[in-house]
């Protein structure tokens, strides 16, 4: 008997399939998103080292400040303007988007767009 998809499955799927094409490096790091139900978190990484170079999330206190009858959308761009300022400060202006498996919608679109508005070349 076949094993039914979970949504959770079908996203790791959709990211492997994203990661096979995107990957980044010390000049053009990749953007990682993960977006749970509740928080989303960002990531600069560099593929080549294995390390992470600048994080933010809805968890930092930055964004949480204020953050009371906010909906997820705008705190994804709070995390997503917060991620290029951060960015900014190591001297990163370009980097590689990965979506981790999420359509281009909702609270990745708005982390994107935000980072872009930010000053990051995606």
């Amino acid at each position: 008997m076949a094993l039914r998809k979970t949504a959770k499955h079908r996203v790791r799927i959709r990211h492997a399939r994203v990661r096979k094409r995107v990957s980044g490096t010390a000049e053009r790091p990749r953007l990682a998103v993960f977006r749970s139900s509740q928080h989303v978190y960002a990531q600069l990484i560099d593929d080549v080292l294995g390390v992470t170079l600048a994080a933010a999330s809805s968890l930092d206190s930055d964004v949480k400040t204020g953050s009371d009858g906010r909906t997820k959308t705008l705190t994804s761009r709070a995390v997503g303007e917060l991620v290029a300022k951060r960015a900014a400060e190591k001297g990163i202006k370009s980097v590689v988007f990965d979506r981790g498996g999420n359509k281009y919608h909702g609270r990745v679109k708005a982390l994107a767009e935000a980072a872009r508005e930010g000053g990051l070349v995606i």
